[in-house]
């Protein structure tokens, strides 16, 4: 059992940066495939960002060069660097694990998540 624990979520003006973080419990952080994902009111959870086992990064197209993800295995921590924020990026931003292999973007794939933390972009 993995527990997941979001944090960093704020207002914040268009074209402004922030940093979220997700810390796990547990001793295996590192046998983990790690998402964040995003859901905006009245649309559907979506794929925002992954890093696999061996730091290898996967980023929808919405963010591609805006955003970044990593990982610090021995803090059992995963961070989303957010540049360049856009309106269209507020949401609830959700931190996954699993540890499948798959399509690491779809939601499915994925077995344990936080809570949410809100991010609220102003133009």
């Amino acid at each position: 059992q993995v527990r997941l624990v979001e944090s960093g979520g704020a207002l914040v003006q268009a074209g402004g940066s922030l940093r979220l973080s997700c810390t796990a419990s547990g001793r295996t952080f590192s046998s983990y495939v790690m998402g964040w994902f995003r859901q905006a009111p009245g649309k559907e959870r979506e794929f925002v960002a992954a890093i696999n086992r061996s730091r290898r990064t996967y980023y929808s197209d919405s963010v591609k060069g805006r955003f970044t993800i990593s990982r610090d295995n021995a803090k059992n921590t995963v961070y989303l660097q957010m540049n360049s924020l856009k309106p269209e990026d507020t949401a609830v931003y959700y931190c996954a694990a699993t540890e499948k292999y798959g399509d690491y973007t779809v939601i499915d794939l994925y077995d344990y998540w936080g809570q949410g933390t809100q991010v609220t972009v102003s133009s």
